[in-house]
Parts: structure tokens; sequence; C-alpha cells
């Protein structure tokens, strides 16, 4: 069976102190704090620069076991080479010790600004590049820029799958190859609740689902009413079990592979009025999954 993570993107914010965190807890025990509250976080900080090695490995240790981090991609490829001349960028990300996250590196998310449209053959040969396994994400490592040196890591423990999912924000991609590209290579387009404002496509386009819940009222701070929160929990109830809801907005009419079950990962961040880890938890809740967590006081 499949697992479901539901969790918030990034944890450092400063209004989520005195209010999801303790007052007076050390901002070097939020990442601690917020990882046995919920299951799963999504790197937010490595989309905006390279992070370091022992970043990485600081986060491993201060976190569960069965703790598991998204991964974002940094904004350099996507939004400033715009997928152009990225094999380089890309092995710096490879390069950066995300890696040493091991057991725990979930899915690498994807975002693209809402002017980049839909280039299949720019698209493809990004996924192409996309390292499958962590043995090809070490290979790919290799060729990082020079100035990594000293602040790189060129080591695995072992061969684990990666996998990848997209954040699209423009209609162009409403195209059947688009879909057809994304099952080719086994990426995820993400389902994003963006408030209206961006498309929020949900074809299934691999054997698991990643979603954004940006806010259904208001971008990145409107909280989820009980009512929203039940519907996210019975399409990612179907989701999970292999099916698909029937009220999903899908691009292609053509039927993804079977799977008994997926992975479903659910991220939060609407996190401008301290809503996101009080929604994942109430997410949590709805769908029977907060044993083993710390409870919250919502």
């Amino acid at each position: 069976m499949g697992n479901i993570y539901i969790g918030i993107s990034g944890w450092r914010y400063p209004p989520w102190r005195g209010v999801f965190y303790p007052r007076g807890l050390k901002q070097a025990h939020e990442l601690e704090y917020a990882s046995r509250a919920l299951p799963t976080i999504e790197i937010n900080g490595s989309f905006y620069a390279l992070q370091r090695p022992h970043s990485y490995a600081a986060w491993y240790a201060a976190t569960p076991a069965d703790f598991i981090f998204s991964h974002k991609g940094n904004r350099f490829i996507t939004h400033i080479q715009r997928l152009r001349n990225v094999e380089v960028p890309l092995a710096n990300v490879f390069a950066s010790g995300v890696l040493k996250l091991r057991e725990k590196l979930g899915p690498f998310l994807w975002q693209f600004p809402p002017s980049f449209r839909y280039d299949a053959e720019l698209v493809e040969h990004f996924f192409r590049l996309l390292p499958q396994d962590s043995e090809q994400a070490l290979l790919l490592a290799r060729h990082c820029d020079p100035r990594m040196l000293g602040r790189s890591e060129l080591a695995i423990d072992g061969k684990r799958t990666l996998r990848h999912a997209m954040e699209i924000r423009h209609d162009s991609f409403a195209d059947p190859s688009f879909v057809a590209l994304l099952r080719k290579y086994h990426v995820a387009l993400v389902v994003a609740d963006t408030a209206g404002k961006w498309p929020d496509y949900a074809d299934v386009t691999a054997d698991f689902m990643y979603l954004r819940l940006h806010g259904d009222k208001e971008l990145y701070a409107s909280g989820y009413t009980d009512a929203a929160l039940a519907r996210w929990a019975d399409r990612i109830a179907l989701w999970h079990a292999g099916a698909q809801p029937a009220d999903a907005r899908r691009i292609s009419d053509s039927e993804p592979a079977r799977h008994a079950s997926r992975d479903v990962f659910c991220y939060f961040d609407n996190d401008i009025k301290v809503k996101a880890p009080f929604d994942a938890w109430r997410l949590i809740e709805k769908l029977g999954l907060a044993n083993g967590l710390a409870p919250l006081v919502i």
C-alpha cells in the first residue's frame, strides 16, 4: 500500500512563532518541533538558493526516522534559465548535499512561473536530464560548477529511487502531449489549489500524487473550511486507493497506468496568516493519520 504524507511548505516563518511554535522555542529547534507534529515538510529555501551539505545533514539528524522531505528545485533553473542550458545548474542542485537526506528524501518539486509556456521539446529535454535514482544523481552531480568546490557532497549511501513533480502556471500546458510526456518520464503533475489564479489540472501521470494547497479563497493566506478539507480528504483517499476523483479537471482523456495504491504528498502553502500547519493537522485528522504525531492545539 502507498502512504499519505500531509505537511507544510517551509518551516521558518517569523509570524508562526508564538502561534504554531511555542513561545520561547529557539529557532534552531523549530524543525525538530514541526517534524514531530507533521510527517513531511517541503524544503522551500532550496528554491531561492542552493543549500549546503551541513544543512541537509543537520535537517536529517533533527527529524524522526520516518520523516520525509520534499525538495523544491532551484528557481535559477525554472525561472531564470527557463530550462535552457541547465545541465550544470541541475548538477549543482544534486551536488549541494540534498542526497544526504538519504531515505528521508521524497519528491523533487519543479515549479514554473506563470509566464512559462509549454514547449514540448524543451520540457522533454529537461525530463531526460532528471535523474531517476541516486546513482544517476551522483553521476550528474560530478559535472557541477567548479565554484561548488568546498560546498558539495559527491557521495551516496546507496541506490535509491528519485521522484519528480512539475507545477505549471500557464494554460498552454493544457495539451494532451504534455500529459503523455509526464507519463513517459514518470513525472507527477502537481495538483495546485491557487484560489482560481492558475490552472488546477489533476491528471494522474505517475505512481504518486503531489498536491500543493496555496489557499482556496485568498492565495497564500486563506485557511480551509471543514467542508473544503473534507473534500480534499475524499480526493486524497481516492488517489491513494488507485482511483480518480470524479471532479478532477483533466487535460487528457487517456487513462493513466493502473496502480492498486499510490503515495500521496500534500503540502499546505497558505502560510501568511499561520494557517498552513493547523490546516495540515486538521486534514491529517480527517484522514485518520494522526497516530504517533504530537497533537496541536487548534
